[in-house]
């Protein structure tokens, strides 16, 4: 029975997002993205005995909350000034952008993310990363502005990088790094609509890879990678090379979309920006390889003090099926590319 009404609710929450992806108005959009928080809660609070799930929960809802009163709010503004002149456009434009970004998770908007994400297990946590995304970032495009997206972009790429530093659960080191990666989304939105939704693709597709991995493994904090890597040599150079494809090294498939935006960002000049973006993301790259580190050079016999954890086999074929293609995704495309 609860498989059957978490399906349902899954479903409900996929509708509202094309609700708003496909509406025609603001209040079309509203409405479907209270459809999708709606859907949403019942998929985190599946556990009713963590306190943890419960509290990220009620955060989550509080947060989604006070940003669609405010969307609301400047959506009211925003018909009322089309029949009356009193008002700067700018005002309401700025104000649903910023719900928007709020709703997102963006900075100087993220004060909620990573504490959710702590509070969630991994499918939640990449449902929130990933298409809990689709709809707010499809209303954004229709609504750039390009000096708060500049002052927006910098931000989110300042602690998306400064932010995982520190951290030793991985979850919030995953959301930091979504913030960092939604930073260089809203970039290639700046400039390109289509770039953008490439970029949402490539992260939607590394993310899942990764995440899978980490929830098969049961991995929540760093000292617990230290238990099964030792373990198994396939599991642990998937999740290394993994690591890195997120972190946008080359030849991985995850430097594809940084080098499209990075393409982009030569051809319309915008040096600065480019310059910030690729010394922040060097320092993303950082926290990745203090990952890759724990896997590979800490002996395990030295920690005997950790538990066996024991692979679940049962999507093991799926997993390194997709994360092969996200180690080996980019040699793939080059080489096709060079046949066609």
């Amino acid at each position: 029975m609860k498989k059957i009404s978490n399906n349902i609710f899954l479903i409900m929450l996929i509708f509202g997002s094309l609700i708003t992806i496909s509406a025609n108005s603001w209040l079309g959009a509203w409405m479907g993205l209270e459809i999708n928080l709606l859907s949403f809660i019942p998929l985190m609070n599946e556990s009713k005995k963590n306190l943890m799930t419960s509290e990220s929960s009620l955060k989550y809802f509080l947060t989604q909350a006070f940003a669609s009163s405010i969307l609301l709010f400047a959506i009211i503004l925003m018909m009322m000034s089309f029949n009356l002149n009193w008002m700067n456009n700018n005002f309401y434009e700025l104000l649903i952008l910023s719900t928007l970004l709020l709703k997102n998770g963006a900075a100087p908007f993220h004060f909620w993310f990573p504490g959710v994400m702590e509070g969630l297990n991994w499918i939640n946590g990449l449902i929130l990363m990933t298409w809990q995304k689709i709809a707010p970032l499809m209303l954004i495009s229709y609504n750039i502005n390009y000096n708060f997206f500049l002052i927006t972009i910098i931000l989110s790429m300042i602690i998306g990088a400064l932010g995982g530093l520190n951290q030793t659960s991985l979850r919030k080191l995953m959301a930091f790094s979504s913030i960092n990666h939604l930073g260089w989304m809203l970039m290639a939105m700046m400039n390109n609509e289509l770039l953008w939704l490439t970029y949402f693709i490539f992260y939607f597709f590394l993310s899942m890879s990764i995440v899978l991995l980490f929830n098969n493994l049961k991995l929540f904090h760093f000292n617990q990678i230290f238990n099964f890597s030792m373990m198994n040599p396939i599991i642990k150079f998937f999740l290394f090379l993994n690591l890195l494809s997120l972190g946008g090294l080359p030849p991985f498939l995850g430097f594809l979309p940084k080098w499209l935006v990075i393409q982009n960002l030569v051809e319309t000049n915008q040096l600065f920006l480019l310059f910030i973006s690729v010394c922040l993301t060097l320092i993303t790259l950082y926290y990745y390889l203090r990952m890759s580190y724990s896997i590979y050079m800490l002996n395990f016999n030295k920690n005997s003090w950790m538990l066996m954890n024991q692979f679940n086999n049962k999507n093991l074929t799926l997993i390194l099926t997709m994360n092969f293609f996200s180690i080996m995704g980019l040699m793939i495309i080059s080489f096709i590319y060079l046949i066609l």
